[in-house]
């Protein structure tokens, strides 16, 4: 819920709180109380249209009442619009759940970019079909892979607050004694964006042998249903007098099944391997 409401959240942390039900919702429509002191009144005018030659005008008050009556029940079991249910759960969980999600304001427009391609090189690895096949750890994936992306991320926000405040520090200008000082923290701040873009890495290579699983699974999967087809073409071959000529085409599209096969369990290895890497 929180990372389907990223531009809320954001405005949340600015300060932002939903506002309350306003008094004039609640007001708006015919007032219960209202409606209560024109009952007797109503009813009494009714009595009289009854018993005399305009009762028919009694019969239209009286569904016209019956109908304002519904309406009102009706409205009091509506929320009132300004209540905003789910702009209050998700604000009541942003804080309940404080300190453990990040938003776009936490993370530098380098560390945005990093971000982004973990999150690319994730999301193509749990949306592909090999994953889904279970032709990959499927389940691992599932709980690793969100915690490689949190754990990059926390590093990314810290790695940019440490940035804006060395940079607000450079911009006030640093004296000659204070330099030697920095220069080993920017050192830091250089060495640990290295490692943090070495986990992206990390994942992109996985990504990246997924890919070629993923492509690897598809064409086997279009080689086979064209080997499902071959007894139909051979039988139109064989009576039309040209099944001579066609051996040596279904010889190789059998050869490229097993080729690719070949190198779906090939690439799904190398997809294991990677993936004990990022374990490491």
């Amino acid at each position: 819920m929180l990372r389907a409401n990223a531009p809320l959240l954001s405005r949340i942390r600015a300060g932002w709180v939903p506002p309350a039900a306003s008094e004039e919702s609640r007001r708006s429509g015919p007032s219960g109380v209202a409606l209560l002191a024109a009952t007797p009144a109503v009813v009494g005018l009714m009595a009289l249209l009854l018993a005399s030659p305009l009762k028919w005008a009694g019969f239209v008050l009286l569904g016209g009442f019956v109908f304002v009556v519904l309406v009102k029940i009706a409205s009091m079991s509506e929320i009132p619009e300004d209540d905003r249910p789910h702009e209050r759960t998700v604000y009541e969980h942003a804080h309940l759940y404080e300190g453990r999600y990040l938003t776009a304001e936490d993370l530098d427009p380098e560390a945005r970019a990093v971000l982004a391609r973990a999150q690319h090189a994730i999301g193509s690895v749990l949306r592909s079909h090999v994953n889904a096949e279970g032709l990959l750890d499927d389940a691992r994936n599932a709980v690793m892979l969100p915690a490689q992306e949190w754990e990059i991320a926390r590093l990314l926000a810290k790695l940019s607050a440490l940035r804006l405040e060395h940079r607000a520090l450079q911009a006030r200008g640093i004296a000659p004694e204070v330099a030697a000082v920095i220069e080993p923290l920017e050192r830091a701040l250089a060495d640990s964006a290295s490692a943090v873009i070495g986990r992206v890495e990390a994942l992109e290579r996985y990504a990246g042998h997924v890919a070629e699983a993923e492509r690897a699974f598809h064409a086997r999967g279009q080689i086979e249903e064209l080997r499902a087809k071959l007894p139909r073409y051979e039988e139109l071959l064989a009576e039309s007098g040209a099944d001579a000529l066609a051996v040596p085409e279904i010889e190789r599209l059998a050869e490229d099944a097993e080729a690719l096969e070949r190198t779906l369990r090939r690439s799904v290895s190398s997809a294991h391997e990677a993936f004990r890497y990022l374990e490491g």
